[in-house]
């Protein structure tokens, strides 16, 4: 399917869901199938915006900021389990009037579409994971710190700098960590994005909940079978210093037809350092592969033959 250039994406959108912002982009209302765009840590619907006006030149895509992230809400008191941000996707969803969806998570947002797809499976026609979090331990340094005594201290400390010197500090330290510039810009624009309590308050529950100092504490990979009848696209970088780019291929080891795309010379934002080919591969896929049809009967029987 031919992806032409972008078109300047709709402005961000708001609702209020059991009385809290949430906030989404929206693009190509009306066309094709509804296909949901989910950030990681501490990032927003912006980190889609060089692909989501490409994207929906075919699709309705939707492409909102979690709860604690970008403007939407972020309550001190609120429940920032991976089952939560499913459920707020899955509340997002039937409010703004859908009720199927093809969902792509990035990092974290991966590990929300892996639950959703097991929380809500006759909501779910595909499942695509970019740099997925969720599908093995192993993860950055800088993500496990983020759980220790003490870490809103940093980021308060880091935030609080004036935008340009923090940039200029957080680019030095973060190109030692050999990451590619795109991974930099992405992260740097992340500590700048918590200059306010609330926000970095959320990014280190919804880390926590997450994360320890070991690694990743969630593992999806024991049910992956579930996904086994659900279209599924992993994607990649090769040189993805955050997440290792392991867990995607033996994921795709793992589920039998699911499809596989590895960025050469890519870091953790696939997305965002090539985004022709990202919309390129997700309209293939998406005009490529049939929606997913929820069939309880056959997953109870999975379930006991496991």
């Amino acid at each position: 399917m031919p992806v032409t250039s972008a078109s300047e994406p709709a402005a961000e959108q708001e609702i209020h869901l059991h009385g809290q912002r949430f906030t989404y982009r929206e693009h190509g209302a009306g066309k094709g199938p509804v296909v949901v765009l989910l950030h990681g840590l501490a990032g927003s619907s912006g980190t889609w915006l060089p692909v989501l006006p490409l994207i929906g030149e075919h699709a309705h895509v939707i492409a909102p900021d979690l709860l604690g992230h970008g403007h939407s809400a972020k309550p001190r008191s609120g429940d920032y389990s991976i089952g939560a941000y499913a459920a707020s996707l899955r509340d997002l969803l039937l409010a703004l009037g859908h009720d199927r969806a093809t969902i792509v998570g990035h990092s974290f947002g991966g590990g929300v579409a892996l639950q959703f797809a097991y929380q809500f499976p006759e909501l779910t026609e595909r499942l695509v994971l970019v740099a997925s979090g969720g599908l093995g331990s192993e993860v950055t340094l800088a993500l496990r710190a983020a759980t220790l005594p003490g870490s809103t201290l940093v980021l308060k400390l880091l935030a609080n700098l004036t935008p340009r010197p923090v940039g200029r500090f957080v680019h030095q330290v973060l190109r030692r960590a050999l990451l590619t510039a795109t991974d930099v810009d992405e992260f740097a624009r992340a500590i700048t994005s918590m200059s306010d309590q609330e926000a970095r308050d959320a990014f280190v529950y919804a880390t926590r909940g997450v994360l320890d100092i070991s690694g990743q504490r969630l593992d999806a990979t024991g049910k992956l079978y579930l996904a086994e009848e659900i279209p599924v696209l992993l994607i990649g970088g090769r040189d993805d210093a955050c997440i290792p780019v392991e867990h995607t291929i033996q994921t795709h080891e793992q589920l039998p037809g699911s499809r596989l795309e590895l960025f050469e010379r890519t870091g953790h934002f696939p997305h965002a350092d090539h985004p022709y080919r990202f919309a390129h591969t997700l309209l293939d896929f998406l005009a490529t592969t049939q929606p997913a049809q929820a069939d309880l009967e056959a997953l109870r029987h999975r379930l006991r033959s496991r």
